[in-house]
């Protein structure tokens, strides 16, 4: 783009170099130079009127000449006192939204681009992520750019996290605390407080030094007015006059902003000197009819461009730059000759108007789509009140239903913004909706917490019996007695998660001490488990030997064969039976390398080690696998479980997705899993 293209270079400067002043036209200037001083006291006390009150529109005539030539120079300003020429008319809206912007953006430079920062959906985010995003606009925004964006972030992480207070709450006091004494934060807690305690500090910095220099730009502006004031009655060349009126021109451009109460005052101020100015500048209508050239020249650029603008699909961007246009329009260029000034206003508040409607339609599809949200979210609500109304009594049902609930929150999240108007009523409409499904969550959480309890004391009352008698040397009153409170145990119901692993771990510690010293004086006795070990010992070796022949039923029978002739030798020492191990591992080889059923194989395996198992008199093998058995049917659906609830967090589940395919093989492989150890448990049940 060359020199003259440039919008904000378009001063005429460049019109001016080297024009000389004939002769003429310095008699024509000093005969009436005389003329407008002696006006110039008039003229003064009409503009200090202006100054003060900012309602005076139309420049004080210098000469009846000024009056009736066709040459002269009639005032924009008289035709408005906000948007330049608009001829003879009451302003339209779209030029009042133009000129209030602008307004604002004189007292703040930011403004621009405050409106220009992204809108995002801060609804939907994690707590997380809103704190992430707070600090991104910290580090990466100017603090008077972001007032907005930061109240919503924090109104959304604030009810968030009263959210999870309230939950943390009812689980505190469910456990018996008392209320006086709950207490909660966290870790992102704090560290969104921080960030709002360093923006709050940012915020108080910046508008003590913008106050400051408001101030100082204001009280610059005034003297700029002032000098422009002065420039008629100064006896000089008028080429250097003019020459001073446009360098005082540019010192108000580069002004700075000032405060906005005092913008449109002190810009109708400015404006109406210097319409003054141009008036005294009849006096050489070389130089005006020059600046009015030029002054058309580059309005027809910005008009130009407005209309292009007019034909941008994004409203808010076009509508931004129509600001500048705007203002360049108002406060770079002069006034330009009377016949151009209708016709080139008409143009520019037309493609105003369009740029101005096209952005009013934008907002009006942006408020259909808040509206259909507002549909989904009331929807969604609908789902969690009659979720929360069913009553369910066992714990795999609330289970069931809190994954219902956990996908519904992500949904509403997740379904945009609705109209500012209806905005914190429908949130605390979605948080009474699942406050209620959790209070009653929690009830019976509650009594089922108050079930363990009963039950933890249930299987302590059979721990001190256990620890009363597992040094007793009456085997034939306590073994009984052991045995009937193993059974005992196993029908009580869950206890704590906290306490299950240690109070089994001294049950078992007890009940083993009893059976060790048990099995230690039936071994004593019982020379025939010696010989067992030292044929057991023979028939392990020969296993490590054995060859295979290739046929999967030939080869399970020889299998079978070996662990009859096994299981036939009968039992071994006590401090022995770490050849069982041994045995069971052999077998578990030579399984592996048949050709047969990967379940079938397992079960197998399963059947020979419960022969192991199995003693006349001592359960606790068979408790211990019991135990352990169970443990891992908890585990492979608990897996199951949160494998199912990952799956939630994919949008749209396509199998086709590597990442969902990886998902459900896990889950079809754990529920393979699951269905192996259930039939164990079965088979383990059918010794009791």
């Amino acid at each position: 783009m060359s020199e003259k293209d440039n919008l904000h270079d378009a001063d005429g400067n460049e019109d001016l170099k080297g024009k000389a002043i004939t002769t003429e036209d310095t008699v024509a200037e000093s005969q009436n130079l005389s003329e407008a001083n002696a006006k110039s006291t008039d003229t003064t006390e009409s503009s200090d009127s202006v100054e003060d009150s900012a309602t005076t529109t139309q420049a004080p005539e210098t000469t009846e000449e000024a009056k009736n030539t066709d040459t002269s120079v009639t005032s924009e300003f008289e035709n408005t006192t906000t948007a330049e020429e608009t001829p003879a008319k009451k302003k339209d809206a779209h030029v009042d939204e133009i000129e209030e912007s602008n307004a604002e953006d004189a007292e703040d430079e930011g403004n621009v681009e405050r409106h220009s920062l992204e809108d995002k959906d801060y609804h939907a985010m994690s707590m997380e992520q809103l704190a992430d995003e707070f600090e991104a606009l910290l580090n990466n925004k100017k603090v008077q750019t972001i007032k907005s964006h930061v109240d919503e972030i924090k109104t959304e992480f604030n009810s968030k996290f009263s959210e999870i207070l309230e939950e943390k709450k009812e689980e505190f006091l469910s456990e018996g605390g008392n209320e006086i004494d709950f207490f909660y934060s966290s870790p992102l807690k704090k560290r969104f407080n921080s960030l709002y305690k360093d923006y709050k500090n940012n915020l108080t910095a910046y508008y003590k030094t913008l106050e400051t220099n408001l101030k100082s730009n204001l009280e610059n502006r005034l003297r700029i007015i002032e000098d422009i004031k002065g420039l008629i009655n100064v006896e000089e060349n008028i080429n250097t006059t003019y020459k001073h009126f446009k360098d005082l021109q540019e010192e108000w451009r580069n002004a700075g902003p000032i405060p906005r109460d005092k913008y449109n005052n002190a810009w109708n101020t400015y404006h109406h000197h210097v319409e003054i100015f141009y008036d005294f500048l009849h006096l050489n209508r070389d130089l005006r009819d020059m600046d009015f050239k030029h002054n058309l020249d580059q309005k027809l650029k910005i008009i130009a461009r407005a209309e292009e603008l007019a034909k941008d699909d994004n409203s808010n961007r076009a509508f931004r730059e129509l600001q500048v246009l705007h203002k360049m329009w108002k406060e770079d260029l002069g006034p330009v000759d009377k016949e151009h000034r209708e016709a080139i206003w008409e143009r520019f508040s037309n493609a105003t108007k369009t740029i101005h409607d096209k952005r009013q339609a934008y907002y009006a599809d942006v408020d259909k789509a808040h509206e259909a949200n507002l549909v989904k979210k009331e929807a969604i609500i609908a789902k969690i009140e009659e979720i929360a109304k069913d009553d369910v009594s066992s714990h795999q049902a609330w289970q069931n239903k809190i994954k219902v609930i956990e996908g519904l929150r992500t949904e509403f999240f997740n379904a945009g913004k609705v109209p500012i108007k209806v905005n914190e009523a429908t949130w605390a409409k979605f948080k009474s909706a699942v406050r209620t499904f959790n209070k009653k969550k929690n009830s019976f959480y509650k009594g089922l917490k108050k079930d363990q309890y009963t039950n933890l004391q249930k299987k302590l009352d059979l721990i001190k019996t256990a620890e009363e008698h597992k040094d007793s040397d009456d085997f034939e009153t306590v073994t009984p007695l052991m045995k009937k409170i193993q059974n005992e145990w196993k029908e009580i119901g869950h206890v704590p998660r906290k306490d299950s692993d240690k109070i089994w771990k001294r049950f078992k510690a007890a009940c083993n001490h009893y059976f060790d010293k048990l099995n230690a004086e039936r071994n004593a006795a019982n020379k025939g488990q010696v010989e067992a070990f030292e044929k057991k010992s023979k028939l392990l070796e020969d296993l490590k030997e054995l060859q295979l022949s290739g046929t999967p039923e030939q080869d399970l029978e020889t299998i079978k064969q070996k662990t009859e002739e096994w299981n036939a030798i009968g039992p071994v020492p006590q401090n022995k039976r770490f050849i069982e191990g041994k045995f069971n591992k052999t077998i578990d080889g030579l399984f592996n390398n048949l050709k047969l059923d990967k379940t079938e194989v397992e079960m197998i395996k399963f059947e020979n080690k419960l022969e192991h198992l199995s003693q006349p008199d001592d359960t606790r093998l068979l408790d211990n696998e019991h135990h352990f058995i169970r443990k891992k049917i908890d585990e492979v659906r608990g897996e199951i479980n949160q494998l199912e609830n990952n799956l939630q967090f994919f949008s749209n589940i396509d199998k086709s997705n590597p990442l969902v395919k990886d998902v459900l093989n896990n889950i079809e492989n754990h529920k393979e899993n699951l269905a192996v150890w259930e039939e164990k448990f079965k088979k383990l049940k059918e010794l009791y």
